[in-house]
């Protein structure tokens, strides 16, 4: 089974110069229980937006660059590739950037979206449009704005029909 994990604004955003549009340390920690022992695939600007690489989890970075080198970071060159690098895990994460979004997009199983209430014009990277005709929305549940998160927001399920 492969995940894509997000969470976007209510018109897809991600974000704006390689960083999130807002903060919502509760999407954080549901990020980590979710991916925490498996593989997770990105793209090298995704990878180098983090200050170290995140713990207990197989990095697998796609980029263009033919000799991009990061310590033990497995490294493809395609979706493809990666996928093939992933191949003994049981449950790869796809988890961005949008360019590798719309790469995974056609091959994902599942979509674990956080869909944030709001809408961002600053945004210049968005998650890829979906069809509900291929896609069904199995959970969902609203965490409500509170002191810790400035905008509400719904943990949202999809499986591939």
């Amino acid at each position: 089974m492969i995940t894509m994990i997000a969470a976007a604004g209510e018109n897809n955003e991600l974000g704006k110069d390689n960083d999130l549009l807002w903060h919502l340390p509760d999407d954080f920690k549901r990020f980590k229980q979710l991916t925490t022992g498996h593989h997770i695939i990105m793209g090298r600007k995704t990878f180098e937006s983090f200050p170290r690489p995140l713990p207990n989890r197989t990095h697998i970075i796609i980029t263009r660059n033919k000799t991009y080198k990061k310590g033990d970071i497995l490294i493809a060159h395609a979706m493809e590739e990666a996928l093939q690098l992933a191949a003994k895990a049981p449950h790869p994460f796809i988890i961005g950037g949008g360019e590798i979004y719309k790469m995974g997009l056609p091959i994902a199983d599942k979509i674990e979206l956080t869909r944030v209430h709001s809408t961002f014009e600053e945004a210049d990277t968005f998650f890829p449009e979906f069809s509900k005709e291929e896609w069904q929305l199995i959970s969902e549940t609203t965490h409500e704005k509170d002191d810790k998160h400035n905008y509400s927001f719904t943990y949202e399920t999809w499986i591939r029909k």
